[in-house]
């Protein structure tokens, strides 16, 4: 298993990672849905819709690993700095950085 001192060291490995197209846009759908279920508790007022953010969030991820990279998420691995990559990547897609 890779060790990494920093973020920067591993994010190079996380988009390796996350090769295929399918798998990329699974992950920016997982991400959006995350970011409309924490507007809707706040919205509605319920916090119990929470809940659903790391189901939409790392749902569509791991289907994204299992069904199209064929590969273990780096979540198993390395939980902090894949959250962040998840983000990193996420804004990286926005800027036209990375490519769905």
């Amino acid at each position: 298993m890779a060790e990494f001192s920093s973020f920067r060291e591993f994010y190079p490995f996380y988009l390796g990672e996350h090769r295929d197209r399918r798998c990329r846009r699974m992950h920016f759908a997982g991400s959006t849905l995350v970011l409309l279920v924490i507007l809707l508790a706040i919205v509605s007022a319920r916090p119990a819709w929470l809940w659903l953010a790391p189901v939409a969030g790392y749902g569509f991820a791991w289907v994204g690993h299992f069904a199209y990279e064929k590969n273990r998420p780096a979540t198993f691995r390395h939980p902090l700095y894949s959250l962040l990559g998840d983000w990193v990547m996420y804004v990286q897609v926005w800027r036209g950085k990375v490519r769905l």
